[in-house]
C-alpha cells in the first residue's frame, strides 16, 4: 500500500439522491456526476470514488454560485437613481 492510499473501513456511499436527471453539461441535476462516474460507481476503487464525491462537491457549489448571480443583479438593477 502506498503512502497516498489510507485504509478504508467503511464503503464510500454512492452521492445519488434519486434525482437522476442529466443537466446540459451531462452532469445529474441531483449528485453532480457525469454519466461515466455514474455508469462506473460500483467498479471504481474507494480513493477514485472520494475523488468524484470532492469533484461532485465542486460541481454543486459552481452550480449554486451560479443560479445565485441573477439574483444579485436583480437587487442591483432595483437600486434608484440618486440624482
Amino acid at each position: 500500500m502506498s503512502d497516498m492510499q489510507q485504509l478504508e473501513f467503511f464503503a464510500i456511499p454512492s452521492p445519488c439522491i434519486g434525482i437522476c436527471q442529466s443537466g446540459p453539461r451531462g452532469y445529474c441535476k441531483g449528485c453532480f456526476r457525469s454519466r461515466e462516474e455514474r455508469l462506473h460507481w460500483l467498479q471504481i476503487d474507494d480513493q477514485t470514488k472520494r475523488l468524484v464525491v470532492k469533484a461532485c462537491n465542486r460541481r454543486k457549489q459552481a452550480w449554486m454560485r451560479k443560479k445565485a448571480e441573477p439574483k444579485v443583479q436583480n437587487k442591483l438593477g432595483e437600486q434608484q437613481d440618486l440624482f
